[in-house]
This record gives structure tokens, C-alpha cells and sequence, in this order.
């Protein structure tokens, strides 16, 4: 491989970024304007009406996060002109053909310009509607790969998918394609065009019987999880990448793409500053449960590992992978993350947030401290609904008999608690697949690509990927679980 400076390879290069305002692709583009201002454009999609939407998107979506104040002392005044000159938004939809570009001159400058495409744009949210997914994470990738096609001077397609689309396996998970029509169950039929159908049946079915906004939203929410499941993938995130996938295998022909498949996006290790995060994602929600005193009992194997790599090494694989595959066009599927390279545990998670919570506890709306315990721990479902039978439905099943004899006094409450309860089962049916997952990742591609890359001379002091430079505790105790509190906290 010949990968050779990065820098070197970004200046005068003009690269349009897909699903601008996502998390990694807001490190990506601050990444890029930061080790080489020399980069001629990028070109930020962003679902948008129009380019003054799009505008106020960039402002206040992107560049107005803490994430750009390295850059911004770094130019001082010049900072406006600089974004101004360097960076161009361009409101589309990924989910249409030529992602809905009005603007023919637009769309003519950026099929003859473009030299690098990232494609960071999807909706990761594990029960979204089937509609919107399929749309987005399935047909938004054959909408790029036509779209890349017509790049006269394309040198790359970046597609960031997960590591997570290999369902429900077990044991070591190899950087494999995954191909059309495949299944995880072993049923047959799994067609994309034919899951296209069914989305636009039941729709039609749906408002013929005059369904309501919100019951087209449940029905959508609930067809996808059936598909996923008939097939047998865990939700609608990671079946709807999957088939994403799946299109890329078969349409990419001649074009030079690769695959990254990150495992638990957490907070910047180093770049541009330790312990950016934005929303919360995974497995901070647990981080934040347990901070504010809301997290009674946790549902895991604690002697499972769990696989997490922060943002800024996904960000720097992306860019070498990047260079690596514009200079010499091939296949490739980078899974990044740590099972294998550096393992850490549930076990290991709970110690650090225990210890961190306790030194510095969060405050409560009465400016008291909050005091964090030992949770109880759950090691398998049939614990876990024991739990809850005791803890929240019997009650719950008392308080309805009262309910009763009172003349519905406590419907409120009680309905109130009635959905609390249903939340929480769909929650954790929708994460008992990763709280309980035994698989290991492969990560052979990536070590090859860092090792290649390392002898070809990058920067691998700016561009650094390799998670045994991680050490956990002091990455969760000072850098993590500070950043989720700065940036998670309400």
C-alpha cells in the first residue's frame, strides 16, 4: 500500500460529506479543516428545504459546538471567512435519486468536482420506522453509489456502516460482506425490493382505514422490528444497514469503496480535545441513569465484554482508509473496535462509575449530592422479569384493584406507571441482543491497514487508530464519564 503523507494526499481535494450533522461527521469535517486548512472544499448534505435552512443548519447544528473552539482560537478573526470559503452546504435528501439537488448548476459542480465521498448519513435509532430506515440506511445507499457513479473524478467512496449487522452471532466476527438476500436465521426471500412493497402495502392499508398520524408511526415502528426479526436481525437499525450493505456488494462495480463498521461509538479520546460527546448514545444512557441515582438494577453479563472505541480513532481510520483506497482502488471491510485488541468488561464499567460517581457526585434539583450505590445486577431475562414482577407489576396489578374501588380516583397514576413499565420492557428488548452478546470482533483489516500505513509514512501521531494505545480506567475516569456530564446532563 502506499498510502504516504494524508495531509499531503487532502490538500486542493474537494470532498462532499453525507449526513452532515451526524457526530462523526461533524469530528470528521472539524478533523480535516484542522490538519489541512489547504483542502480546496467540502461539501456538507444536510436534509434541508433550501440552501438558507441549510445555512442556519451549519451554523447552529455544527459549528457553534464546543468541538470547533480548537479551531477557532487556532484562526482567531478569520475563523468566519475561512468556513465561508471552505465549506459549502447543499440541502438534499439521501433517500431520494441525486439526493433531491434543485440547483442542476450545484449538482453539475459537485459530479465534476468531487474527489472523496463520506457517507455518514443514516438513522441509527434501533426502533425507527421501517420507512424512514429502509429509506435511509437501504435505498440511500444505492442513491449514493448512483450518485458516485456520475463523479467524473471520484477517487473514494467512504461507507460507514456497524459493526452490529452481524445480529445476534457469537464468537469471532470476521471483516466479511455481507451478501444480497442473505438471512441470519436461515429463512429464505429476503428481496429489498420486495421489503419496499410491504412498506408501501401496509402504508396504503393503513391510511384506507383512516389510521391516525401516530398509529401510521406505531404501525411503521412495529412492521420494522417484524422484518428484522423474520430475518433474523435484532432491530431495525442494524437490518436496514445490513441490506445497505448488501446493495453496496452488488452495485459497486468498478468504483474504489470501503466499508468501516464501528462497534460503540464513545466520547474523542484525544482530538481536538478529550471527552466530546453529543446526545446520548448506547451505552451512556446507562452511564447517565446510573449518575442521577435512577438506575436500580442492571441487565448484563458483567464478565462479558463490551466493545467501545471513541469517535476520533473512527474518524482517523476513516481518513487512512481513505488515502490507502484512493491510491490503490480495491475491496475492503474495517471493523473497528476493541474486543480483540483491548478488551474491557461490564464489570470493569460498573467499578469505574462507581468510583467516579462517588468521588464526584452529580447535584439534584435541590443542589444535593446525589449518592450512586451498588445496582443489582441481572445476568439473564428470566432474572430480570422476576425483578420486575416483584418490584413494579405486582404493585402495579394492586394499585388497579384500588383503582377500582376508588371509582378510577388513581387512573392517573396509575396509567402513568402502566407506561413507564411498557417503556422500559421495549427498551430492554430492544438492547437485551447487546447486553448479552458474547461476540468478539475481528479487526485483522485494520491492523493491516495501520501497520501498511505506518511503514508508507503517515502521520500516525495525528491519524492514530490502534485501541491498545487506550488504557480504560483513565480514559472512563478523566475523560469519558467528565465528558458525558458536561455534555449528557440535564
Amino acid at each position: 500500500m502506499e498510502t504516504g503523507s494524508i495531509t499531503d494526499f487532502l490538500r486542493d481535494k474537494n470532498i462532499l460529506v453525507l449526513g452532515a450533522t451526524g457526530f462523526l461527521a461533524k469530528i470528521f469535517i472539524e478533523k480535516i479543516l484542522r490538519v489541512q486548512p489547504n483542502v480546496k472544499k467540502l461539501y456538507l448534505l444536510m436534509r434541508a428545504t433550501d440552501t438558507e435552512s441549510a445555512t442556519k443548519r451549519l451554523n447552529n447544528e455544527i459549528l457553534r459546538k464546543d468541538l470547533f473552539k480548537l479551531l477557532k482560537e487556532n484562526l482567531g478573526a478569520k475563523f468566519n471567512s475561512f468556513v465561508l470559503e471552505k465549506l459549502s452546504v447543499v440541502p438534499g435528501d439521501i433517500s431520494q435519486e441525486d439526493f433531491n439537488l434543485k440547483d442542476s448548476n450545484l449538482l453539475k459542480e459537485i459530479c465534476d468536482q468531487t474527489d472523496v465521498i463520506v457517507n455518514l448519513a443514516a438513522t441509527t435509532n434501533f426502533d425507527e420506522r421501517y420507512d424512514v430506515a429502509l429509506g435511509l440506511n437501504t435505498f440511500g445507499v444505492k442513491h449514493v453509489i448512483n450518485f458516485a457513479k456520475k463523479c467524473i473524478n471520484l477517487r473514494v467512496l467512504v461507507h460507514v456502516s456497524t459493526a452490529y449487522v452481524c445480529g445476534e452471532r457469537g464468537g469471532l466476527i470476521i471483516e466479511d460482506p455481507i451478501q444480497l438476500g442473505a438471512s441470519l436465521n436461515g429463512v429464505k426471500g429476503l428481496d429489498i425490493d420486495e421489503e419496499k412493497k410491504v412498506v408501501e402495502e401496509k402504508m396504503n392499508k393503513l391510511r384506507q382505514e383512516g389510521a391516525t398520524e401516530e398509529d401510521i408511526k406505531i404501525a411503521m415502528k412495529d412492521l420494522g422490528i417484524e422484518r428484522a426479526n423474520l430475518y433474523g436481525w435484532p432491530n431495525t437499525y442494524v437490518f436496514t444497514k445490513a441490506m445497505g450493505e448488501m446493495l453496496i456488494e452488488t452495485m459497486k462495480e468498478t468504483l474504489s469503496i470501503f466499508i468501516v463498521r464501528p462497534t460503540m461509538i464513545t466520547s474523542t479520546y484525544k482530538e481536538p480535545f478529550p471527552g466530546w460527546v453529543e446526545g446520548i448514545r448506547t451505552i451512556d444512557s446507562i452511564i447517565v441513569a446510573y449518575g442521577k441515582g435512577k438506575l436500580t438494577c442492571f441487565l448484563a453479563n458483567v464478565k462479558a465484554v463490551f466493545d467501545v472505541i471513541p469517535a476520533d480513532f473512527v474518524v482517523n481510520a476513516m481518513v487512512v482508509g481513505m488515502v490507502s483506497h484512493a491510491n490503490q482502488p480495491r475491496d475492503s471491510i474495517y471493523q473497528l473496535g476493541s474486543s480483540i485488541a483491548n478488551p474491557i468488561t461490564y464489570q470493569n464499567l460498573h467499578e469505574y462509575g462507581f468510583r467516579y460517581f462517588t468521588a464526584k457526585p452529580c447535584i439534584d434539583k435541590e443542589g444535593n449530592p446525589i449518592k450512586v450505590g451498588n445496582v443489582t445486577v441481572l445476568d439473564n431475562m428470566a432474572a430480570f422479569q422476576r425483578y420486575m414482577f416483584i418490584r413494579y407489576i405486582l404493585p402495579l396489578k394492586g394499585l388497579k384493584l384500588v383503582n377500582a374501588a376508588f371509582c378510577q380516583y388513581f387512573h392517573g397514576i396509575y396509567f402513568d406507571i402502566n407506561r413507564k413499565i411498557n417503556i422500559i420492557l421495549r427498551l430492554v428488548e430492544l438492547y437485551r441482543p447487546y447486553l448479552f452478546f458474547d461476540g468478539i470482533f475481528d479487526n485483522m483489516n485494520a491492523e493491516k491497514l495501520q501497520i501498511e500505513a505506518i511503514k508508507s509514512g503517515v502521520e500516525m501521531n495525528l491519524f492514530y487508530f490502534d485501541p491498545k494505545m487506550i488504557n480504560w480506567e483513565d480514559y472512563f475516569m478523566n475523560v469519558h464519564f467528565p465528558g458525558i456530564v458536561k455534555y449528557c446532563f440535564k
